[in-house]
């Protein structure tokens, strides 16, 4: 049920975007994105059987092609790459305390118009605003709450620096 609301939250940002999969685990949710038409997605995940098990299921999907699977933690692939992202969706493990920095360090990573979307305890409130980007709204689902994140278009970004590396 939270990831069909997930995607339909997010049902007009996904199509021809950059997409991050942050602690993807199986990478289910970057992979969803792809099927719905995104045109990259990026995995991250510090667990070698989660980077394992997100690579098999890229090939068994055919989405090699569009997918970069990352085997770091997220605060060190945050800091590293040149990354801009349309897209991102922030999945800590719940109750590890990941997820206030893991957001300050995305926020950085945005594209302009970019949206941010956080799974997290529904006890857990995350902040008002980070950086320039603000709570819009806080969907919540039982244990599990949605908390969505976006800025305001910004036409300095043409998008031409970004990378084109691919793999998978």
């Amino acid at each position: 049920m939270v990831k069909e609301s997930l995607f339909n939250i997010l049902q007009f940002h996904i199509e021809g975007r950059r997409f991050l999969d942050l602690f993807a685990g199986s990478g289910q949710i970057g992979l969803e994105a792809l099927s719905r038409g995104a045109a990259e997605a990026v995995f991250v995940d510090n667990n070698r059987d989660s980077v394992r098990v997100v690579q098999k299921n890229l090939e068994a999907t055919g989405f090699c092609s569009q997918a970069r699977v990352v085997s770091a933690s997220f605060d060190s692939f945050l800091h590293s790459g040149r990354d801009i992202f349309d897209v991102a969706f922030i999945d800590p493990p719940y109750q590890a305390g990941l997820m206030a920095h893991a957001l300050e360090l995305a926020v950085e990573r945005m594209a302009p118009g970019g949206v941010i979307v956080c799974e997290h305890g529904n006890r857990e409130e995350l902040a008002e605003s980070v950086g320039d980007f603000q709570k819009q709204r806080v969907y919540r689902y039982g244990k599990t709450s949605l908390t969505v994140y976006r800025r305001a278009e910004n036409s300095g970004d043409t998008g031409e620096d970004r990378e084109e590396e691919k793999e998978c």
